[in-house]
């Protein structure tokens, strides 16, 4: 395990070389921090030598930050850190990778290094062509599940970075990782509050493979598209009022309007009904609740993981009284799937939220994008 050996030599003359580490730590270069536009999550600051990646927010109500020293195999000889200083470290180049959500993939793939994934949790729902291209060739592991990922495997795969992300931080699967010597990093990218900066966090892989230009011109480019969709929707001369989400055991699940799918609906200039809600999570409500405040509802958005109309009717009975329902318009992301079932939109959305915000223009909006064509929803048959 070269990486393993590496990490040790880099703990040698701990003592010794402590005040010469110090100073090496406190140089900055000019303009050290890499620009973060939206994103929240993490921070990262360039020393020249090697770089210090900050994750503030891995998860919702997070006590604890994680910190990540990033260096190169020449600079790792002559540099030495404190103990429990940092949460790991991490020599480039990275040429074996292990990800843990599909939300992780398209970023490899935007900048063009999906070849050092190695193993991945649940590659079935795995939509990329060229990634399931790798995983057909034998050249991606399966993993198992991401509570329980399978040590063994991974192990035996011996990556230079497992990135994770947890609802809480207790997964012992990473923890195991993480004391055989591999670093583990948390991603937080879903627990950001906007599009854009969910999307932003592409810079964070980009870090990691030292593309930090790539990474901003691939953003600097959603973003432009993003605003761009957003102000041609402020052109739109109706605004349609729209519902979203669907009955599951008496209770209906559909976002607050501090959330990043409202606010997706707002920018697409539209009446969402529970804009002026706040809160972390989906609202729950009761059907009367809503069937009172959407029954006559132009447009239905998202409706859960149903399929068909015939589905959403027969998982309630009660759906079929929207007017949504009665003209049939009901759009879903559900259906737009890869090879082997895997909603795209669950893969691609958070990274692509300006194809997201067209599709909604689209839908809510049809006159001001004649010529395009949703790439993730479709209308529920």
């Amino acid at each position: 395990m070269k990486h393993i050996f590496l990490l040790l030599l880099i703990s040698i003359g701990l003592l010794n070389c402590k005040n010469e580490t110090k100073k090496q730590l406190k140089t900055p270069i000019e303009n050290a921090h890499i620009e973060l536009k939206y994103a929240k999550g993490f921070s990262v600051k360039d020393l020249g030598t090697h770089k210090i990646l900050e994750i503030i927010n891995p998860w919702p109500e997070s006590e604890k930050q994680y910190s990540y020293v990033l260096i190169d195999k020449e600079n790792a000889m002559k540099t030495t850190f404190l103990k429990n200083e940092f949460d790991g470290i991490l020599i480039n180049p990275i040429n074996k990778i292990v990800v843990t959500s599909t939300t992780h993939i398209p970023a490899l793939e935007l900048l063009g290094v999906e070849q050092t994934l190695v193993g991945f949790p649940g590659t079935e729902y795995i939509s990329s062509e060229s990634v399931r291209q790798h995983i057909e060739n034998g050249n991606i592991r399966e993993l198992g599940k991401n509570e329980g990922l399978n040590t063994e495997v991974l192990l035996e795969l011996n990556p230079n970075l497992v990135v994770g992300f947890g609802i809480d931080g207790a997964n012992r699967s990473l923890e195991t990782i993480k004391n055989s010597g591999i670093p583990v990093i948390f991603n937080g990218d879903w627990v950001e509050d906007s599009p854009l900066a969910k999307a932003e966090w592409i810079k964070f892989f980009g870090v990691l493979y030292g593309k930090e230009k790539e990474a901003d011109s691939i953003f600097n480019k959603i973003e432009k598209d993003y605003l761009e969709v957003k102000q041609l929707a402020q052109n739109a001369k109706t605004k349609p009022s729209v519902l979203s989400g669907a009955m599951h055991n008496d209770i209906w699940y559909l976002p607050n309007g501090t959330s990043t799918e409202a606010q997706l609906l707002k920018d697409a200039n539209v009446n969402y009904l529970w804009s002026d809600t706040k809160g972390s999570g989906s609202l729950k409500l009761n059907f009367e609740s809503v069937y009172v405040k959407a029954k006559e509802a132009d447009i239905w958005l998202s409706p859960s993981n149903y399929t068909s109309l015939e589905a959403l009717k027969n998982g309630n009975e009660n759906h079929t009284m929207f007017k949504a329902f009665q003209n049939k318009s009901i759009y879903t992301f559900t259906n737009t799937t890869g090879k082997t079932g895997g909603v795209l939109y669950y893969e691609l959305g958070m990274t692509r939220p300006d194809l997201v915000l067209k599709d909604i223009t689209k839908i809510c909006h049809p006159e001001l994008l004649e010529n395009y064509e949703p790439y993730f929803f479709k209308k529920l048959k």
